[in-house]
């Protein structure tokens, strides 16, 4: 039995090709090491999972409760329950109305959305729109709580261009946690300029979140901080599953919701990947790569086309960064090839223009750091600053265009940045010009250690005070997080 505690078997096959991960170290790499030197807890022997025996799920689109006014409106509940994800046992989770991972919001550009969210748990939450342009009332800030037992109204506008976008909770100190036991889903954002490009859509369209957990010896989660036995890995809420698809392109949605782990996906055989979005939507021109880099909170659109396989084919998705055994976390899920099908879609040359940036008006440095010198109870700061809701940390001009230098003051540990509020374009990494994985709108940048990023941001929606925070959610919540004040 191949379970994700054996060695890597050979039913990786393309015909009669083996395309297994032997390539891959006995010990991935530290290549986006999630965590600092904190000594890992002790190993709690999971139960093993076969790999490739559960389909993956599809999630579920949530329907509206009204679509009256041209607003859609939808009303969900967050809850305790107990879901099958290791085959046999029932894991408690928290969810929003019983989904793992929450339904997906399918959102129009321009066309309002209104979420009436209770909150059933007996914790604190706070729905935020990661990577949306909303009103401050609106954004799910860590200290705008619901509190058990009560509700809060969100509207989304939903001005801003296509995107793939997602939800989850945000509770200062509480979102590592919620978070990790299922307080997310996604949220696309579709317009018109997306919708008249030949990209493969309807069915061939496929949202894939990708997380890692640590279970106990009876199937239930385990959380600490910064827990290093995060090894099984979930795709859509199930593990390492298989997906089967036909011999054409497909449009997948690679989403990254772990609260620290980096991926960086591959397939067995050296396929190409076509990346055409990023997360903030569709990238300038389409990229051609061997694999896509994510780490916690990042997105990318890819398309793979299996017309180059034969039907029969079962080709692997590898991870090659991040900590941990390659039997573990090596292998994501698998593609099977049961079929042929029609393909009119096609990838463009072009996928969408962006528009010129403006000439900055104002530049700022943010260092992030957090201890890493082994110390028990560990903390993490930007500009040397723990997170205070109190404070306001950057005073923005309404309107301004802002140039960011974010670095990343760690020897060992990595992090990333991201920014409520506004998309931004990437500048500059390390003094050198972004790749092509980075032309696009971005929300959520990863620094390694000792490295750092120059953005450009523009502040010109909403006013009002928004936090900007290591998305690694471990990290915020030991507080690596700040206030911007847009006024």
């Amino acid at each position: 039995m191949a379970t994700r505690r054996s060695a890597l078997g050979a039913g990786i096959a393309v015909a009669s090709t083996a395309f297994t991960g032997a390539s891959l170290l006995p010990l991935l790499t530290a290549r986006g090491a999630e965590a600092s030197d904190t000594p890992a807890p002790a190993d709690t022997t999971a139960p093993a999972v076969e790999l490739f025996k559960v389909p993956m799920p599809l999630i579920p689109v949530a329907r509206p409760v009204s679509t009256g006014g041209g607003v859609d409106t939808y009303e969900v509940t967050t809850r305790k329950v107990t879901k099958e994800i290791l085959p046999g046992i029932q894991t408690e989770l928290f969810t929003y109305d019983g989904q793992f991972p929450g339904a997906t919001i399918k959102a129009r550009r321009n066309r309002p959305v209104v979420v009436i969210q209770h909150n059933g748990l007996d914790v604190p939450i706070s729905r935020h729109l990661h990577g949306a342009s909303l009103p401050q009332q609106s954004d799910g800030g860590p200290m705008d709580v619901i509190d058990p037992g009560a509700t809060r109204v969100y509207t989304y506008p939903n001005r801003q261009p296509h995107a793939s976008l997602w939800y989850h909770d945000h509770a200062h100190h509480q979102e590592s946690e919620n978070v990790y036991r299922g307080l997310q889903g996604s949220y696309l954002l579709g317009d018109d300029a997306e919708d008249a490009l030949p990209l493969p859509k309807g069915r061939y369209d496929v949202l894939v979140q990708i997380r890692d957990a640590d279970f106990d010896p009876t199937g239930q989660l385990l959380y600490a901080m910064s827990d290093r036995n995060r090894n099984t890995l979930l795709v859509n809420g199930a593990p390492y599953p298989y997906f089967e698809v036909a011999a054409r392109k497909y449009r997948l949605r690679f989403a990254n919701t772990s609260n620290m782990r980096f991926f960086e996906l591959r397939l067995a055989d050296g396929g190409d990947l076509i990346q055409i979005g990023s997360d903030g939507g569709l990238l300038p021109s389409p990229n051609t790569t061997k694999s896509v880099y994510l780490s916690s909170g990042e997105r990318a659109d890819v398309v793979i086309d299996f017309s180059r396989y034969p039907v029969g084919t079962q080709v692997v998705l590898e991870n090659t960064a991040g900590r941990g055994p390659v039997e573990q976390v090596g292998q994501v899920m698998r593609f099977d090839v049961t079929r042929t099908a029609d393909d009119p879609s096609s990838v463009p040359s072009v996928l969408r223009t962006l528009p010129a940036l403006p000439a900055p008006t104002n530049s700022r440095t943010v260092v992030l750091r957090m201890d890493e010198d082994g110390r028990a109870d560990p903390q993490a700061y930007i500009d040397d600053k723990i997170y205070d809701p109190q404070r306001v940390d950057a005073s923005i001009r309404y309107g301004a265009s802002e140039v960011w230098t974010v670095t990343n003051a760690n020897t060992k540990a990595a992090h990333n940045f991201h920014l409520h509020l506004v998309q931004f374009r990437v500048l500059e990494r390390d003094g050198n010009p972004p790749g092509p994985a980075e032309s696009g709108l971005k929300d959520t940048v990863v620094l390694q250690p000792g490295e750092t990023v120059k953005l450009q941001a523009t502040f010109d929606t909403y006013t009002g005070e928004y936090v900007y925070h290591c998305h690694m959610l471990d990290h915020s919540a030991m507080g690596m997080m700040a206030t911007m004040k847009i006024a």
